[in-house]
């Protein structure tokens, strides 16, 4: 490659950098949001089960593509079948309708299209969900019946979590979009007596954003 060509190259880089860089884009997002997530525990003894909420985030954009997102979502109590039949965990097996709610806490970059019409974004979320379904499937089967469980403590009900995924942001003005779809993979890592390896979930968001704030342009 010829040294006009590489520092053409070079300098047609530079340009869109800096072109990025200085045309204005908002500060940042604050959004709120309905939200469903299909729980899907990796274990015989309890089904997947529904689970309705909501929550809302928080993005920092770094240019007008380039963000740092937190998420945060909570959903409320769901009653859970555990139908555990008598194993090494369990000497005696044990049955016990259970309540549980999940909450997650992510953070990671976002990348969205501009547009004035749609704007598509997509993201990878990273940090933690708490579950109390757990402890509370601990306190219903395990310590109404001496013997029922072969340990003796509740199973933590903090986990690694993890969302990849993306939806689209409709602009209703230069200060609010509506989101109508956001669709995620959501990891959880609750490994415990219950439940014996990780849940492979699905969440389904949507709500509106609103925009603050202006960074770049001639400012």
């Amino acid at each position: 490659m010829s040294k006009v060509v590489k520092c053409s190259l070079i300098a047609t880089i530079v340009l869109l950098t800096i072109s990025a860089w200085s045309q204005e884009f908002s500060a940042g997002e604050v959004g709120f949001d309905y939200s469903y997530a299909r729980f899907a525990p990796n274990a015989a003894g309890t089904n997947g089960h529904s689970l309705n909420g909501g929550g809302g985030s928080v993005v920092f954009n770094i240019n007008r593509v380039f963000g740092i997102k937190m998420d945060l979502q909570g959903y409320g109590s769901n009653t859970s079948t555990f139908v555990i039949l008598p194993g090494p965990n369990f000497p005696t097996g044990g049955t016990a309708n259970v309540q549980g709610n999940l909450f997650t806490y992510l953070f990671g970059p976002q990348i969205k299209y501009p547009s004035a019409k749609a704007q598509p974004f997509v993201h990878l979320l990273l940090g933690g969900a708490h579950s109390n379904v757990y402890g509370n499937a601990f306190k219903n089967i395990c310590q109404p019946v001496i013997g029922a469980c072969a340990f003796s403590k509740a199973p933590a009900g903090t986990a690694f979590a993890m969302a990849f995924g993306g939806g689209i942001d409709i602009p209703v003005g230069k200060s609010v979009s509506i989101r109508p779809v956001e669709i995620d993979y959501l990891f959880t890592d609750f490994t415990n007596q219950f439940n014996n390896a990780h849940q492979n979930n699905f969440r389904y968001s949507g709500g509106i954003n609103f925009n603050f704030g202006s960074r770049g342009g001639n400012q």
